[in-house]
């Protein structure tokens, strides 16, 4: 720790709980790229594909940056992101998409729901932290990509729509669960809600808030898609 290390690093739990959040978004980024490698290889078009393989580079970028900060802090950036490797993959096993569509949908939905999820959590953070953690999470520019791709695959046929609506609904039960887990599971997250030196905390009635704003963009995000919620 240097001078200018924030002052709520001298709570040995709230260093604890950013090496655990970090190691999160850390793994989130891996499996992400591994998994927009592997829709390229679904990808109708060669355009599709280089466009699809683009953001997967843009998404194992962000991790550099993450353990860079998690080694700054006196953490092994392989055993904070270790707790998450099990959930993580598992959740992906649960909800492995069926086709094209399905795996941008989810790469879209899905990881705009895990983001939301850790942007809510950045504002109990000491702002270098939530400055690192928002940039981790910026858009590669899939958004922009699957909402054209999808909503042209829908007006082309129609009832395309009604089964990607309910893989949509799908992914939100299953990203909602995982979330609910992150914070019951894993004490030192659960901590950092809590407050803190110099932090205000968040209570039942504030995380049941969040969750509903979580839901909101879920919503708006399946709206622009052309779907359901």
């Amino acid at each position: 720790m240097t001078a200018s290390t924030p002052v709520a690093f001298e709570d040995p739990q709230y260093r604890e709980a950013i090496v655990d959040l970090l190691g999160a978004i850390a793994y989130g980024e891996i499996s992400a790229f591994e998994r927009l490698a592997e829709d390229a290889k679904l990808a109708p078009t060669l355009e599709d594909k280089v466009a699809i393989a683009s953001m997967a580079t843009a998404e194992f970028a962000h991790v550099a940056r993450l353990r860079e900060r998690l080694t700054e802090l006196g953490a092994d950036p392989f055993a904070a992101m270790a707790p998450f490797q099990e959930p993580i993959d598992r959740f992906h096993e649960y909800t492995a998409p069926g086709d094209w569509f399905e795996g941008l949908i989810k790469a879209y939905v899905g990881d705009g729901l895990a983001n939301d999820f850790y942007r809510e959590i950045a504002a109990y953070l000491d702002a270098d932290t939530r400055e690192l953690v928002l940039a981790s999470l910026e858009d590669s520019g899939h958004a922009a990509f699957a909402v054209d791709r999808v909503r042209s695959a829908i007006a082309a046929d129609p009832r395309l729509g009604g089964r990607l609506a309910l893989w949509g609904r799908r992914l939100m039960g299953e990203a909602l669960t995982q979330a609910q887990r992150v914070i019951v599971d894993r004490e030192p997250l659960s901590a950092l809600l809590a407050g803190g030196v110099d932090r205000p905390g968040i209570d039942l009635a504030a995380i049941g808030r969040m969750f509903t704003r979580i839901t909101e963009r879920h919503t708006e995000r399946m709206a622009e898609l052309g779907l359901d919620s």
